[in-house]
C-alpha cells in the first residue's frame, strides 16, 4: 500500500486555496495565517484538499491561477522571518500593553 505524505507547505497551500481570502484583499502575513487556520478548523486538512480538487475539476483555468497565487503567497509568508506578533497567529491588536502576546478568541494559528 502506498501512502502520500502531505508536506506542511502543501497543507498550508490547500487551506489557503480553500479559504475565502482573495488576491484583491492584498493580505499580509497575519491575515494569511488566520485564513489558513480558519480553513483548517472549518474544513479539516482533507476537506481543504477536497475543495481544492473539486475546484480544479470544475474550473481548471481559474483554479490553476489561484494556486499559483496561493503557492507564491505561502512561500513569501512562511519563508521570511515572521513578525513576533504573528509567530503564534496572534494579531498585533491581541498584544497586551506589556508586550506579552495573548490570543484573541479564535485566532490561534495551528500549523497546517
Amino acid at each position: 500500500m502506498t501512502t502520500t505524505t502531505q508536506t506542511v507547505h502543501d497543507a498550508r497551500c490547500a487551506a489557503l486555496f480553500a479559504s475565502g481570502l482573495q488576491r484583491s484583499d492584498a493580505p499580509g502575513a497575519v491575515a494569511v495565517a488566520e485564513a489558513i487556520s480558519r480553513a483548517v478548523r472549518q474544513f479539516g486538512r482533507r476537506g481543504c484538499a477536497g475543495r481544492m480538487a473539486q475546484e480544479f475539476g470544475d474550473h481548471p483555468e481559474a483554479a490553476a491561477d489561484r494556486m499559483r497565487w496561493v503557492r507564491r503567497l505561502v512561500g513569501q509568508v512562511f519563508a521570511s522571518p515572521v513578525p513576533p506578533q504573528a509567530r503564534h497567529g496572534w494579531p498585533a491588536s491581541a498584544r497586551s500593553s506589556s508586550g506579552a502576546a495573548r490570543p484573541a478568541a479564535g485566532s490561534v494559528c495551528r500549523a497546517a
